[in-house]
C-alpha cells in the first residue's frame, strides 16, 4: 500500500516538473520572439496581459487557431518575429494561464 502511494507521488511530481519545464520553456519562446516587449503575464503593457487574453478567449473552442491566424496574419497585431509552430506554442501556454 505504501509502496503504491509513493509511486503515485513520484509519478504526480514527475508530471508537474514536465508541466513546469514546458512552460518554462513557452516562456522563453515568448520572451525571445519579442512578445515580452509590450505584454506581461500578468499586468498590461503596450498590449493586455496574457492572463487577460486567457480569460477573453477562455470557453472558446476557436481560440487557438483565432490567435494564431490573428499573429501570423499581422493583420490585427503588429508582425511577429516567431514562426507559425512558435506561435502556436505560445498561444497554447497563453490560453492555459
Amino acid at each position: 500500500m505504501e509502496l503504491k502511494l509513493l509511486t503515485s507521488m513520484i509519478i504526480a511530481a514527475s508530471l508537474g516538473l514536465a508541466a513546469a519545464g514546458e512552460a518554462n520553456a513557452q516562456e522563453a519562446l515568448a520572451k525571445s520572439s519579442g512578445c515580452l516587449n509590450c505584454h506581461a503575464v500578468d499586468s498590461k503593457k503596450l498590449g493586455p496581459s496574457f492572463k487577460d487574453i486567457a480569460a477573453k478567449y477562455k470557453g472558446k473552442a476557436d481560440a487557438e487557431a483565432t490567435l494564431v491566424a490573428k499573429l501570423t496574419a499581422a493583420t490585427a497585431h503588429p508582425a511577429v518575429k516567431a514562426g507559425p509552430d512558435d506561435v502556436k506554442a505560445i498561444m497554447k501556454w497563453v490560453l492555459a494561464m
